[in-house]
């Protein structure tokens, strides 16, 4: 008579929980995934696909802010996008990395033709982002935005 012992059925059991994890693996990543799917077009008026993307895809980026939210010579920072939206003269934006070149820090306010920040009191030109007066060593970083109407988007 054979004597089926608790490690037998430990190793079958086991054996069948390695199997299913590693059919389960072998599906992940897939190239049938959706990430490696083509990106949906909208048919021509001839009923042929276009290459053009979905009205969906080509949604703008959402708008920083309104012109008319940012004063000739002052600026605005916006924090959540680490940017930091100027206008030295009237129809004239600019924008610049929120971070500051010294400590990191994220700068805090604009006036009185800089952008300033609160740890250690370095100031930038509203301009070109220029070292107005240090500590900081190093200008902030231009970013790039478009102005479309009345709104101003990062590029």
């Amino acid at each position: 008579m054979t004597e089926t012992t608790r490690r037998t059925v430990m190793l079958g059991a086991g054996g069948a929980g390695l199997a299913a994890v590693l059919t389960a693996c072998a599906s992940y990543g897939s190239p049938t995934t959706a990430a490696n799917e083509a990106p949906a077009t909208e048919e021509t008026a001839a009923g042929e696909p276009s290459s053009e993307p979905t009205k969906k895809a080509k949604k703008k980026a959402k708008a920083l802010a309104d012109t008319g939210d940012i004063q000739v010579g002052g600026g605005a920072v916006f924090k959540d996008q680490k940017v930091v939206v100027t206008q030295p003269t009237e129809g004239e934006f600019k924008a610049f990395t929120a971070i500051c070149t010294h400590a990191g820090c994220t700068v805090a306010s604009v006036s009185n033709g800089t952008i300033n920040c609160p740890c250690h009191g370095s100031k930038f030109k509203i301009e070109d982002g220029s070292v107005a007066d240090g500590p900081a060593g190093a200008p902030l970083a231009e970013k790039k935005i478009t102005v479309d109407g009345d709104k101003i988007r990062l590029a």
